[in-house]
């Protein structure tokens, strides 16, 4: 259990550039994002006049676990102990929500800023 919670950490740390592809979209249309992701599952007005655009993005893989095992076998008074590890794989599947705020300047959304997504989805 200690692995597959390290093995978890491990993913959520190598993965952590989503905060930084949502930054690089601060300042540019809304166009960018809905391009590189296709359209957003919900768009929200907010009471100061921006707009939240909203993309649900699965994160999906597997994590391997290793396993140390033993076996002895006894025979005839004798016995052999054999060692080895063994390797099965967890899938994991994480719905992540990532949201881009963003203000209207003529027929476009320029974004402002964004919500940080979960630390899962880092």
């Amino acid at each position: 259990m200690k692995k597959l919670i390290l093995a978890l950490f491990a993913a959520a740390a190598i993965s952590g550039c989503a905060s930084q592809v949502m930054q690089s979209y601060v300042g540019k249309s809304i166009t960018e994002p809905i391009l590189d992701y296709g359209p957003p599952i919900n768009t929200v007005d907010l009471p100061d006049g921006q707009r939240a655009f909203q993309w649900s993005i699965t994160q999906s893989g597997v994590i391997p676990i290793t396993s140390n095992n033993t076996a002895t076998v006894y025979s005839g008074g004798t016995s052999a102990t054999a060692i080895g590890t063994s390797t099965t794989y967890a899938p994991y599947s994480t719905p992540c929500v990532y949201t881009l705020t963003a203000k209207k300047n003529g027929k476009d959304w320029i974004v402002t800023g964004y919500r940080q997504p979960s630390v899962w989805c880092e």
